[in-house]
């Protein structure tokens, strides 16, 4: 089975700009100590499966509550909108290493003419996210069976058997 895998070739890019920042804003800027665990935005890994009867999206969004995502569909764009909010409980000072990914993220994707955007549906369970694209009925492929002949062509097959003289 082909497994596809977006790449994102800048994706490092933002990852080292914002630890850049992070130096310097540390290094250089006493206020920049309160905000040594700013948020930014980061995009969530997603699955995108496909079958005859629907387009599936499975959205890795741990540690986000429901009521912080937002899906929406417009003109055949889905859009999945979430914030991962910092716990404020613990000090910032104890954290030793942070590589948790905090702050917002937009996800859109540009959906197929044959999805049925009447029938959408969203759950989200266990941090996972996953968005059901139903297919309209004529976009689903049709099970055709093709007939050989009539009868007449099955009898005349058995008569052309081998012959049994010898």
């Amino acid at each position: 089975m082909t497994v596809l895998t977006r790449w994102e070739p800048f994706r490092e890019f933002s990852t080292l700009q914002d630890r850049i920042n992070r130096v310097f804003r540390d290094s250089y800027s006493e206020a920049g100590r309160d905000e040594s665990l700013a948020t930014s935005s980061f995009a969530p890994a997603v699955d995108v499966y496909e079958d005859e009867h629907n387009v599936s999206l499975k959205i890795e969004v741990p540690g986000i509550d429901e009521k912080d995502i937002d899906v929406r569909l417009e003109n055949n764009t889905l859009t999945v909108h979430g914030e991962r909010k910092i716990e404020k409980e613990e000090k910032e000072e104890n954290y030793r290493r942070v590589e948790r990914q905090y702050g917002s993220f937009t996800r859109t994707f540009t959906l197929p003419a044959t999805v049925d955007s009447e029938k959408v549906s969203a759950t989200y369970d266990k941090g996972v996210l996953k968005v059901t694209l139903p297919k309209k009925a004529e976009a689903k492929p049709k099970q055709i069976k093709v007939n050989i002949g009539g009868e007449k062509t099955e009898k005349t097959l058995e008569a052309k058997g081998p012959s049994k003289a010898a």
